[in-house]
């Protein structure tokens, strides 16, 4: 099965517009591909207001979120995948949801040099 954390997070950001309070969410910036201003990270992560008032473009699918947003009156496209969000809550009264951010898979050692062991071939054999 998919993950449920995209759907979630749709839910809960729909949730909080609807409720007419401010979406910000925690995003994992020691996971791969997220691209965020640097400066405003605070132990491996960042707190983005993702309100429509804050964000142009706001797009979020079932993998990925991306935007448009001033940082210190410089815009900047803001994106990273979903499963980097580590919670999503209303500025306002907290009301959100805290998600697991997976580990990043360890990059993989390059394989020795060895040549390749034949595989024997499965046989028949006559049992009397």
């Amino acid at each position: 099965m998919t993950p449920n954390q995209p759907y979630l997070l749709r839910a809960f950001y729909d949730w909080i517009i609807d409720n007419g309070l401010t979406p910000y969410m925690v995003v994992d910036v020691n996971f791969p591909h997220v691209q965020v201003p640097t400066q405003f990270v605070n132990d491996g992560q960042i707190v983005l207001n993702v309100s429509p008032s804050a964000c142009v473009g706001f797009k979020m699918d079932a993998e990925w979120i991306e935007f448009q947003a001033r940082f210190s009156g410089k815009p900047m496209t803001v994106s990273f995948p979903c499963c980097a969000v580590g919670a999503i809550y209303a500025k306002e009264n907290g009301a959100g949801s805290v998600f697991t951010v997976p580990e990043t898979e360890p990059p993989q050692q390059p394989k020795k040099n060895e040549p390749d062991k034949p595989t024997k071939k499965p046989g028949l054999r006559i049992v009397k």
